[in-house]
């Protein structure tokens, strides 16, 4: 294995992690070994983070897995992450952080509360289920909230990206997916293609068992997959 000099300029950088704890890899594969009086900021502190990188050269260490990329720590040089650590503890021990803390809180809260709320709103208009079936649609619609919606949890539901109208529909479609098929329990083929082919193939299952309840058809219960799940599930 050949690493790099640090540069003769230190600079801030992205990179992944390398075949060692303290070896870096860049987008165009060179390796850097990090600086022996660098020391590794964890994730998980962002306020910590932040200032670490604000005060001078850091080397951010990302990995991607799938489609989603996840930090692994920022190298920093160790005075200097002593020196901001020692400060924001001293900060973060006054009341006023307290304070601001509870308050920040307070709004989070008040946010997410009326996000679950618009979701789930969102998710019943989708659903749109004829009269009859108004009440299982109400029902359907306040647990896949109460799933997709939780800050953190990684769903669809999270996302800005896409309007909520989207967001509703791919999130039911993802909870049925798993609660009225047989998909978690599939061997899918590691074929390039085929887990999405599989996935469309349950989707259009989803829609048309979903369309039965927006026409107004009757449904046994005992038969319907959807109501079983929802006869198990918690909101």
């Amino acid at each position: 294995m050949t690493t790099s000099k640090l540069p003769a300029k230190q600079e801030s950088l992205i990179a992944g992690p390398g075949p060692s704890e303290r070896v870096v890899r860049l987008a165009d594969g060179r390796l850097l070994e990090v600086p022996a009086a660098w020391v590794l900021v964890p994730p998980g502190d962002p306020g910590l983070t932040r200032r670490v990188k604000a005060s001078g050269p850091t080397w951010t260490v990302q990995e991607k897995r799938g489609r989603k990329l996840f930090s692994r720590g920022v190298w920093a040089d160790r005075a200097r992450v002593a020196k901001i650590t020692a400060e924001l503890a001293a900060e973060r021990a006054t009341p006023e952080y307290a304070k601001k803390q509870a308050g920040a809180a307070v709004r989070r809260e008040r946010v997410q509360t009326e996000y679950v709320a618009s979701f789930e709103s969102a998710v019943e208009q989708f659903l749109d289920f004829a009269t009859p079936h108004a009440p299982l649609g109400r029902r359907l619609a306040k647990v896949v909230a109460a799933h997709a919606t939780p800050v953190g949890s990684g769903t669809v539901a999270r996302t800005e990206r896409i309007p909520i109208e989207q967001r509703a529909e791919m999130a039911v479609i993802a909870w049925m997916r798993h609660q009225t098929t047989a998909y978690d329990n599939l061997k899918i083929p590691r074929v390039k293609g085929k887990r999405r082919e599989v996935r469309r193939v349950l989707a259009a299952e989803s829609r048309r068992l979903l369309e039965r309840y927006r026409r107004g058809d009757e449904v046994t219960a005992v038969q319907c997959p959807l109501q079983r799940a929802l006869g198990a599930a918690r909101t």
